[in-house]
C-alpha cells in the first residue's frame, strides 16, 4: 500500500512538474502539440525532420525513464475536458486504450496505414503502430561461463538460475504491459504463480529497464528482461552481452510497436494528422530503426545489421485490448507484489 501511495504521488509531482516547464504558452496556428513515452532523445529528431519537411512547429513534452508512460498518461487524462495535446506518441501500444475508454481519441488513419500489418494497428483508426520494440533477454556471455544460454521468460524463475536474473519494476513502463500480456496469454493463476516464483528465486527488481541492462552488463546478473533498445546499446557498447528473443518454441516474444493517437479536442487538428503521416511513414521507421533499433513495420524499410526484422521473430499473439484490460485489472495485485518486492532488496 506504501508503494501504491508513493507512485502516485510520484506521478502526481511529475505531472505537476512537466506542467510547470510548457505550459503558459497558447498553441497557435503553425504548430502541433506532441506528447510522447518513446524516449526523448529517439524522438525528437524525428520531430525536427517533420518541422524541416512542413515548416509545423512541433511543441513536444516528453516522459521520464521512471514513469515511462504513466506521466503523460496521467497528463493527458487530467486534461480530457481541456486538451492541451494535439497528438499523443505512446511507446507501446496498450495505454492509448486507457484514453480510448475515456472517451478522448479522435479517429484517424494515417496515409501510410494500410502497409501496416493489421495486427499491429486499429481497424477503425483510434491507434495506430509504428517503428517496434520487443522483449528480450540480455545474457552476459562471461557470467554464463559455458551454461546453456537462457531462452524463455519462465528461465527467471528457474531455480538454475536463483538471484541471477533481473526485471525492471512491473509497476512501470513496458514491464507492466509485458506482465499484462502474460497474464492475458497465462491466465490469472499461472501468471500469479510466475511472478510468486519470480520473487522465491531472489529475482533482482530494478528501477527501469536501462537499469537491467546496466546490472547485465556490469555482470551483476547473468541475464535479464529488458527491451530491444536497450540491450541493443549495450551491443553497440561493445559489452560482451547476448539478446535473445524468448520462447521462440512457445508463447514467442512480446512485441511493442510505438503507436501514435490523436487526441479528440486537440487544438492543432490538420498539423496533428500531418504529424501522424509522418510518424506512420516509412522515413520515420528508417529514422527509428537506425537510432534505436526499433523494428520497422513497413516491408520495405532497410534495418541496419543489428536489427532483427519483426516477420523473423515469433511474436506473442496477443490483442493488445485485452492486455489493456489485463494491466488494470492487476495493478492492485502488482503494488502488492511490488511492495513485496522492494522489501526485499
Amino acid at each position: 500500500m506504501a508503494g501504491s501511495k508513493i507512485a502516485a504521488a510520484f506521478a502526481c509531482l511529475l505531472a505537476i512538474f512537466v506542467s510547470a516547464c510548457s505550459d503558459g504558452e497558447t498553441p497557435s496556428a503553425g504548430e502541433v502539440v506532441a506528447y510522447t513515452s518513446v524516449d526523448q532523445v529517439y524522438s525528437e529528431p524525428v520531430f525536427r525532420r517533420f518541422e524541416e519537411k512542413t515548416g509545423i512547429r512541433v511543441r513536444a513534452v516528453f516522459d521520464t525513464e521512471e514513469t515511462k508512460s504513466t506521466g503523460i498518461l496521467n497528463r493527458l487524462i487530467a486534461e480530457g475536458d481541456n486538451p492541451r495535446a494535439d497528438l499523443f506518441w505512446s511507446g507501446d501500444p496498450v495505454r492509448p486504450f486507457l484514453l480510448i475508454g475515456r472517451g478522448l481519441v479522435a479517429p484517424y488513419v494515417p496515409a501510410n496505414a494500410a502497409e501496416i500489418p493489421a495486427t499491429f494497428r486499429d481497424a477503425q483508426g483510434r491507434w495506430t503502430g509504428t517503428a517496434a520494440r520487443a522483449r528480450v533477454l540480455l545474457v552476459n556471455r562471461e557470467r554464463l561461463a559455458g551454461r546453456p544460454m537462457p531462452s524463455s521468460v519462465r528461465d527467471l524463475a528457474d531455480s538454475r538460475w536463483k538471484g541471477e536474473a533481473a526485471i525492471a519494476n512491473p509497476l512501470y513502463g513496458t514491464t507492466t504491459m509485458h506482465a499484462a500480456a502474460l497474464f492475458a496469454t497465462l491466465g490469472e493463476e499461472e501468471a500469479r504463480r510466475f511472478f510468486e516464483a519470480l520473487k522465491a528465486n531472489d529475482v533482482r527488481v530494478a528501477g527501469s529497464n536501462g537499469e537491467v541492462r546496466r546490472l547485465v552488463v556490469a555482470g551483476e546478473v547473468t541475464f535479464g528482461l529488458t527491451d530491444t533498445d536497450d540491450a541493443y546499446e549495450a551491443v553497440k557498447d561493445g559489452a560482451p552481452v547476448t539478446i535473445v528473443y524468448p520462447d521462440r518454441l512457445g508463447m514467442g516474444s512480446l512485441v511493442m510497436p510505438t503507436s501514435v493517437v490523436l487526441i479528440r479536442g486537440g487544438p492543432n487538428p490538420d498539423a496533428a494528422r500531418q504529424l501522424a503521416d509522418f510518424l506512420v511513414s516509412p522515413e520515420a521507421e528508417q529514422m527509428m530503426a537506425t537510432a534505436a533499433a526499433h523494428m520497422p513495420l513497413h516491408a520495405g524499410v532497410a534495418t541496419p545489421a543489428n536489427v532483427e526484422r519483426v516477420e523473423n521473430i515469433r511474436a506473442m499473439q496477443v490483442d493488445y485490448g485485452e492486455v489493456a484490460d489485463a494491466m488494470n485489472r492487476i495493478q492492485p495485485w502488482l503494488r502488492q507484489w511490488g511492495g513485496l518486492a522492494a522489501d526485499r532488496q
